[in-house]
Formats: C-alpha cells, sequence, structure tokens
C-alpha cells in the first residue's frame, strides 16, 4: 500500500517539472527510496510516472502548439534505443552503484541549470551534419554532431537510473542547437515520454516492475502533468530554473547520503 504522502508528493512534483520540460525522475526515485522501496523497482516506478506525466503535460503543450515533431523524431530516438538498453542491464548494478551515478547525474543537472540560457534566434551553419529549422516563426541550427552522440549518452544513464533525461536535453537544445525555450520546453516533453517508456520496458522485461506500486502513482502524476502544462504556457519560466538547480542538488545530496547510509 502505498502511502498518500507519497502520492501527493509525486502529483506537486509533477505540477512542477511539467512547467519546465523536466521528468522528474531526479525527485520521483528519492522519494521512492525514501519511503523503503528497492532502488531497481524504483528506478521502473521513476520510468512509468515520467511517461504519465509527460504524455499529459505534452497533451497541453502540443495544443497550444508550440512541440517542434520534427525535431524530436530526429534527435530522440538515440535516447530511447539507449534508454531500453540501460534499463535492460540497470539490474546488473547493485543499488549502491546505481545511486552513486544517479547523485553524479544530477548535480550535473543541477549545475547545468544554473547557467544562464539565451534564446538565439537562429544560425549559420549549413554545411553536413547542421541542419537549419524554421518552425512558427523562428529560426535555429541544430548541431547533429554534438546533439545525436549526446541524447544517446544521456539515454543510457537515464534508462538506468530511472529518469528523463530533460535536465539535459533543454540545455542542448537552448545553448547547442539556439531552440527558444519555450519549444524547448513542448519538445522536451514529448521525448520525455518516449524514452521514459523505452527505460521502464527494459526495466520491465528485466522484471523490476510492481503495478501495485506504479499504478496509483501514475495516476497522481497524470493529474499533475496536466496542471503542470496548463500552468507552463502561462507563465514565465526563466525564475524557476534556479529553483529548479538549487532542488535538484538537494536531491543528489540526499540519494549520496542515502547509499552511504545504507550500504547499498
Amino acid at each position: 500500500m502505498i502511502p498518500v504522502i507519497v502520492g501527493v508528493a509525486v502529483f506537486a512534483v509533477a505540477v512542477a517539472m511539467s512547467m519546465v520540460g523536466r521528468g522528474g525522475g531526479n525527485f520521483y526515485v528519492p522519494i521512492l527510496v525514501a519511503s523503503g522501496i528497492a532502488m531497481r523497482v524504483a528506478a521502473t516506478t521513476g520510468q512509468l510516472i515520467l511517461v504519465s506525466t509527460a504524455v499529459a503535460a505534452s497533451v497541453v503543450f502540443q495544443k497550444h502548439k508550440v512541440v517542434d515533431w520534427k525535431l524530436a523524431a530526429v534527435i530522440d530516438p538515440p535516447t530511447d534505443v539507449m534508454a531500453f538498453v540501460g534499463g535492460l542491464f540497470a539490474h546488473r548494478l547493485g543499488g549502491f552503484g546505481l545511486k552513486m551515478v544517479f547523485m553524479v547525474l544530477l548535480v550535473l543537472a543541477g549545475l547545468v541549470m544554473l547557467r544562464p540560457m539565451k534564446e538565439p534566434s537562429g544560425g549559420k551553419g549549413r554545411s553536413f551534419g547542421f541542419w537549419r529549422r524554421s518552425f512558427r516563426g523562428y529560426e535555429y541550427t541544430v548541431n547533429l554532431w554534438l546533439a545525436i552522440p549526446m541524447t544517446a549518452a544521456t539515454g543510457l544513464v537515464a534508462g538506468m537510473v530511472g529518469i528523463s533525461g530533460g535536465s539535459f536535453k533543454i540545455p542542448l537544445m537552448v545553448l547547442l542547437c539556439g531552440v527558444p525555450m519555450r519549444v524547448a520546453v513542448g519538445t522536451s516533453s514529448v521525448m520525455i515520454a518516449v524514452t521514459a517508456l523505452m527505460g521502464f520496458s527494459g526495466h520491465a522485461v528485466a522484471g523490476d516492475f510492481s503495478p501495485g506500486v506504479a499504478l496509483p502513482l501514475a495516476a497522481a502524476a497524470v493529474l499533475g502533468g496536466l496542471l503542470g502544462g496548463m500552468v507552463s504556457v502561462r507563465v514565465n519560466q526563466a525564475k524557476l530554473k534556479k529553483v529548479f538547480a538549487y532542488t535538484t542538488l538537494a536531491a543528489a545530496g540526499f540519494m549520496g547520503l542515502n547509499a552511504v547510509m545504507s550500504g547499498r
């Protein structure tokens, strides 16, 4: 039986994270671990919660036409394939190893989110591997030489530890590809849904899925994703980035402390 407080916490995180196009796995997994759920089951459950949140938010973002589907179709498949691989082989690492990987990833995510993000209107790259995009009045150039390997690496680690990789995909799109922030948030939500589904599938095949734990929390995440998406399209998100960066670093500290104290 999942305590009501865990469901409330998942709902609150789903609202906050869907507002900025991040999955929230860096919060869901520590919440689940703190409630006494084993790390691998927590990672699997976290992936299903991510799918639920992202799908719900994506419905709202698509309604407001801020999802660049072509961009997602090009840069997301490597993430999805590697997320499945990461989820499939995560059981070969002990709980302590997963927590350490998770902690390092959270620290990096928090530091990246602290970096100021500009929204360039376009780019000049027109050579092979540089894709010039025009989307709803915006112009930007996607550096595929960087985007493809980075999204693949993000997918591998995300699938292993039960997160979405949104903390890295948004900086990748905004800082390296010049994608406008609002478009990056909407597009990230779609990619998060697919990546998390692949990671969840890998974990489920490995036998780490617990329906009694995951399904009630997924329902709470759907409600949170819908609400967060509706708030996101009406609010300036720049002020929220530092808050999420610091809370991400706090989550990293929590996971590291949990790993050291439990020894597993």
